[in-house]
């Protein structure tokens, strides 16, 4: 399996459909990254990546707003369609696993506070959970359970 991670805005308000029974909450979201080319000028890349999100769990759909900051992991797919103009063309796509909510633009165009509510539906403390700082490391305990 192959798995993707993207931090980015959504471009768009989501949509949700309902295909054979099951609901399906589609949107993109564009992922910008800033770097110095070869003659030292500044450069933007913004990648765009339409998600899939596959769930009976369609409450997040209200929040998936333009605009709103996202983590979404999945497993990518690659797409591709002939354009208009004959020529061959690609798009990469993701079907979604996990949605987490990390904040919205306030008006005005400046990032807003993180939400406090973070939405996964395996674990909504997975990253608190699997981070630790220095200053909680304690000795190993020798009493394992296996």
């Amino acid at each position: 399996m192959i798995k993707m991670q993207v931090i980015g805005r959504l471009g768009k308000d989501c949509l949700v459909n309902n295909v054979n029974g099951r609901s399906v909450i589609n949107f993109t979201v564009a992922h910008s990254e800033r770097f110095k080319d070869s003659q030292g000028n500044q450069q933007e890349k913004t990648v765009w990546v339409d998600c899939a999100y596959w769930t009976d769990r369609t409450a997040v759909a209200p929040y998936l707003v333009k605009g709103t900051q996202v983590f979404v992991e999945g497993q990518p797919e690659v797409r591709t369609f002939t354009k208009s103009d004959g020529t061959a063309g690609a798009a990469l796509s993701m079907r979604v696993r996990e949605v987490q909510l990390l904040g919205s633009k306030a008006e005005g165009g400046a990032p807003a506070q993180p939400q406090s509510s973070g939405y996964s539906p395996a674990s909504s403390n997975t990253a608190s959970s699997n981070a630790s700082s220095v200053n909680d490391f304690s000795e190993p305990v020798d009493d394992l359970p296996f």
